[in-house]
């Protein structure tokens, strides 16, 4: 039990690792594919030299990009991009025709694309008669796969308007990349600034309110100690080793999902809802051990309290990873630069600007377990330290508060809510725990309270899984209105229609027993409009309706029959054969 809380983090990094990799749909500006989606495209899909094919033309100093798309396919307007590859040659700012508004899934915002065809002017200006360009574009077939960016280059000699495509760069280019590299590679007090605003950054991480109550017990175990100084040297290091080893290892999950087509960057970690719950029931946890509910995991945040050296030296170690696993979700000052800096690096630099940002974190403990004067200025242990133990538990559980809302933000309210009973049967477990345990008995015997603990345990970890995984379908029905039932009359179409609210148990209840996939087909093979009214707030509109049957609330479920008849009012409690069998009486 004494290492509890190391298993989510072991577990989330691995889970993040994995569910970054299957929910990113496409990748960035200057990404490859991954290997599963080149397997996709050359199976199934067109090549994209086939797919997208450019003619260009000079026409009044504008570059014409005439793209032919084939069917099915399309590209995205804010991914193209053209460059001078000579410094003689000016482009203005592309003028793009009017696309089609496309609801995109990653981005979770409608863009804009084009199908068939489109023209793309560029005008410019050009010294010599001749011009080196690059051009980029990006597209997607409606089918789910989105290619890579896809580059070209062109050569053009404007004086008798004759056009060079070739999909390998020109002499020209590649001189151009060879000197941007050379510019690069000159500049050696570039990476000591980086690693300098590395350590400062990493520095700055330890004052953040996930980050604090963490350093903060751990500073304070050394006034309860007897350890020798070379002790707490040799837990200083190990809190570095954890700290920095950590660092490191997210960066090389990083930079390993980046080489293979993933446009992921520092806090990727936190894109998957799935690693942001782990870290709220972490969150949680730890403020109830600082507010004293809680006894186990208490040595993640002391060092040396083991009779044994080297568990000692462990507990220290995993204090550093846990330390940087909840720093993830912060970005201190002088941070951006260095990350900036190190994903456009080889990975040897990008590596060592992540170990820096490890070791700027753990600096303030290393001076403090090297130098010993500063321990003797410590404050003098008392009983204001459990008082304090006990208030830095409220930055964590204001962490995990703004956690949830990232959950919210990233998810729906459902999922939120499915958190929250998380966190709930977390404490139950935690409760049956400490009733065995006040038995007197030992915490591995198999008991019905344990039996218990773990049930809630597993459930809490669970349910949000299977929630977040669960792909959101589009709504099944239109929203009530009095106009709309209304049209539908008039037509003589069969209607279903369902007032239901967010706080009623009953409605939320039916819903789940009796409108099954079943019902749904029936609706559908029927031609049955499905009308759902929601009151979860007052609606003036449901209320008269709901007046017209004698109702004072919700449920209230009406099928009205083909041909503008008067409807049926079913019961409040639904089963799925109730409501089949009066759905089969009003179909056409």
């Amino acid at each position: 039990m004494k290492h509890l809380l190391y298993i989510p983090f072991l577990a989330s990094l691995l889970l993040a690792t994995l569910t970054t990799h299957a929910q990113s749909k496409f990748i960035g500006d200057s990404e490859q594919p991954s290997t599963s989606s080149l397997i996709v495209s050359t199976n199934s899909f067109l090549p994209v030299e086939q797919v997208y094919q450019v003619a260009v033309s000079i026409e009044d100093s504008q570059i014409l990009f005439n793209w032919s798309i084939e069917d099915s396919y399309y590209l995205y307007r804010d991914r193209f991009k053209f460059n001078a590859v000579d410094p003689t040659t000016q482009l203005q700012p592309p003028l793009f025709e009017i696309g089609k508004r496309k609801y995109d899934e990653f981005f979770e915002e409608e863009l804009e694309v084009y199908y068939g065809q489109t023209t793309v002017k560029v005008p410019f200006n050009a010294v010599q008669g001749q011009m080196e360009i690059q051009i980029e574009s990006q597209g997607c077939a409606d089918a789910g796969l989105c290619y890579p960016p896809y580059k070209q280059w062109l050569t053009i000699d404007v004086g008798n308007n004759s056009v060079v495509i070739s999909d390998v760069p020109t002499t020209a280019a590649k001189l151009a990349m060879q000197n941007t590299n050379s510019a690069q590679q000159n500049q050696p007090l570039s990476l000591l600034w980086v690693l300098g605003f590395a350590l400062v950054g990493g520095m700055i991480l330890n004052l953040m309110p996930c980050v604090f109550p963490v350093l903060s017990i751990k500073v304070l175990s050394f006034t309860n100690t007897h350890q020798t100084q070379r002790q707490k040297q040799a837990h200083g290091l190990a809190y570095t080793l954890g700290v920095t080893s950590t660092f490191v290892a997210i960066a090389a999950i990083m930079l390993s999902l980046r080489a293979a087509g993933e446009a992921v960057g520092w806090g990727f970690q936190l894109q998957s809802p799935l690693f942001v719950v782990v870290l709220i029931y972490l969150f949680f946890v730890m403020g109830m051990a600082l507010s004293g509910y809680l006894e186990i995991g208490t040595s993640l945040m002391s060092i040396g309290q083991s009779s044994n050296q080297n568990d000692g030296l462990s507990s220290s170690f995993m204090t550093g990873v846990l330390a940087t696993t909840v720093a993830s979700p912060c970005t201190a000052p002088f941070m951006g630069p260095a990350l900036g800096f190190a994903i456009s690096q080889p990975t040897y630099i990008a590596l060592l600007v992540f170990a820096f940002l490890g070791l700027g974190m753990a600096l303030p403990f290393i001076v403090l377990t090297w130098i010993p004067g500063l321990t003797s200025k410590l404050p003098k242990p008392g009983a204001w330290m459990d008082a304090f133990k006990q208030f830095l538990a409220f930055p964590l559980y204001m962490t995990a508060v703004w956690l949830l809302w990232v959950v919210g933000r990233q998810t729906s309210v459902n999922v939120v809510a499915i958190v929250v009973l998380g966190v709930i049967l977390v404490t139950m477990a935690i409760w049956f725990t400490k009733l065995r345990q006040s038995s007197g008995k030992k915490i591995t015997d198999l008991t019905l309270t344990n039996v218990l603990a773990a049930i809630c345990l597993i459930t809490a970890l669970a349910a949000p899984g299977l929630t977040i995984s669960k792909d959101s379908e589009p709504p099944r029905w239109e929203n009530y209105s009095p106009q709309r039932l209304s049209e539908l009359n008039q037509a003589g179409q069969p209607i279903f229609v369902n007032l239901t609210a967010d706080w009623c148990i009953t409605c939320l209840a039916n819903e789940r027993v009796a409108f099954t996939d079943r019902f749904y087909k029936l609706l559908q093979d029927n031609k049955i409009t499905y009308l759902k009214g929601d009151w979860t707030n007052n609606d003036p509109e449901i209320t008269k309706l709901l007046n017209q049957f004698q109702r004072s609330g919700v449920p209230l479920y009406l099928v009205y029959p083909a041909g503008n008849g008067s409807p049926e009012v079913l019961p409040q409690i639904l089963l799925e054969s109730t409501v089949i069998e009066a759905l089969n009486r009003v179909k056409s």
